[in-house]
């Protein structure tokens, strides 16, 4: 085998194992659990952080991977998914499940490595996220509300990894992306409407791209936001925000909160794409203002 052959299956290799996890995704993920971490450290412990992001990459890993397996005959049928590694050909079912397999275990072994509460929660997002929600997507729109359970997991799971306890403080956590979760994917349901319709996905509230479905975001990003505001009225333990941080996720609340008008209103796909961007931003800086604000205390 000449280098350059070699060179090519070591790129092909990577190229799939990104794929079938989906490294972006379980990046953002642990950006999350990441953050959370900070937030619930007294100090850092950098044996601890790098065991939160070999497991916590391993768990979102092996969810995305069952993921695969299971809708592989759907995805064949979306032109977002079609050439992922399973429906592509590019590899093949059992190979992923052997993947899965080893993820969960190095997973969930890892995150017990740091503590009992965090690879129970870590084996709780898993489970929700491919044994409940997973089969839920062609079955009912509440798929969203049981997916958006493992989907506020990560949030906490750093925090619960840095205390070994679970309280108010993680709860906040929890909530904040919990609610998040909801504009956030009926944006994308919205953007890609026609797509999930090939597969049989029911990702909106009512099944429509209509006023109904933007009035539930518009709802659940006012929840959102002043959700994200409960930590600067000294009433979430160890979990505290300044006024000028407040000032700060209130802006950015009231952007997100504009988007989803402008969905209401104009019930295009161009503003569902914008107000998809938007959220993402939001949960980005939120985490990034609530880390920042504790450090510079």
């Amino acid at each position: 085998m000449s280098i350059t052959q070699s060179h090519t299956i070591k790129n092909s290799v990577f190229k799939n194992f990104a794929e079938i996890t989906k490294i972006r995704l379980s990046i953002s993920v642990l950006f999350s659990s990441i953050a959370g971490y900070f937030l619930g450290a007294e100090s850092i412990d950098y044996n601890i952080l790098l065991l939160l992001i070999v497991g916590g990459y391993c768990m979102v890993g092996a969810s995305n991977v069952y993921n695969q397996i299971i809708e592989r005959d759907l995805d064949a049928l979306m032109d977002r998914t079609k050439n992922r590694p399973i429906p592509s050909g590019r590899m093949e079912v059992r190979t992923a499940f052997i993947i899965a397999i080893i993820l969960t275990i190095i997973g969930i072994v890892t995150l017990y490595i740091i503590n009992p509460i965090t690879a129970m929660f870590g084996a709780i997002c898993i489970f929700m996220y491919v044994s409940l929600y997973t089969p839920l997507k062609t079955k009912t729109p509440l798929s969203v509300f049981v997916g958006a359970f493992p989907g506020a997991i990560p949030f906490m799971l750093g925090w619960v990894a840095a205390t070994n306890d679970f309280g108010i403080e993680p709860g906040i956590l929890f909530m904040i992306q919990f609610f998040w979760q909801f504009p956030h994917f009926w944006a994308i349901g919205w953007l890609l409407f026609d797509d999930y319709k090939k597969a049989g996905f029911f990702m909106l509230p009512n099944g429509k791209r209509d006023k109904g479905t933007a009035i539930q975001i518009i709802l659940y990003s006012i929840w959102t936001f002043l959700i994200s505001l409960i930590p600067v009225f000294g009433v979430t333990g160890k979990l505290y925000l300044t006024p000028v941080s407040g000032v700060l996720i209130g802006l950015l609340g009231l952007g997100f909160i504009y988007f989803a008008l402008r969905l209401y209103r104009l019930k295009s796909n161009k503003v569902a794409k914008q107000l998809m961007l938007a959220s993402v931003s939001y949960i980005t800086l939120l985490q990034i203002i609530f880390v920042m604000d504790k450090l510079l205390r």
